[in-house]
């Protein structure tokens, strides 16, 4: 893996819009079924919309009805790293990029085989680049 990469609060707002800043920076969430990748079928890679890290693979996407980008394995064991997330009055696992710390959403333990995860994913938070052909 990389080195981190770490920048102010400030080279963060100046790089991304309000929206994105919110979720990836302030553990914000889109509101579900408004994310362009939600219903997106596209075949390509998943990257971080900070700072451009490879996240995960679009053949791993499934339509979990939860509105929201969902994915049943990030890219490779290192593209995320996962916490403890006890906001919300609720405990939950929280996914953010291995390189850059950007909040992405959260995983549960309820998606299709082969892992039986749902990686729910903010689609603000990420960028689809398109399979080469």
């Amino acid at each position: 893996m990389a080195e981190k990469i770490k920048k102010s609060e400030d080279d963060w707002r100046a790089q991304l819009t309000d929206e994105q800043f919110h979720v990836t920076r302030q553990h914000g969430t889109e509101r579900a079924f408004t994310g362009k990748y939600n219903d997106c079928k596209d075949p390509g890679t998943y990257h971080c919309i900070c700072c451009g890290h490879p996240l995960f693979d679009a053949d791993h996407k499934f339509d979990s009805g939860t509105g929201w980008p969902s994915f049943y394995q990030p890219l490779n064991s290192d593209a995320v790293e996962t916490q403890t997330d006890r906001s919300m009055l609720m405990q939950r696992t929280e996914v953010h990029c291995a390189r850059c710390d950007a909040h992405l959403g959260h995983v549960f333990p309820d998606g299709p085989m082969p892992t039986g995860q749902r990686y729910c994913m903010n689609s603000v938070s990420m960028k689809l680049e398109p399979k080469a052909d």
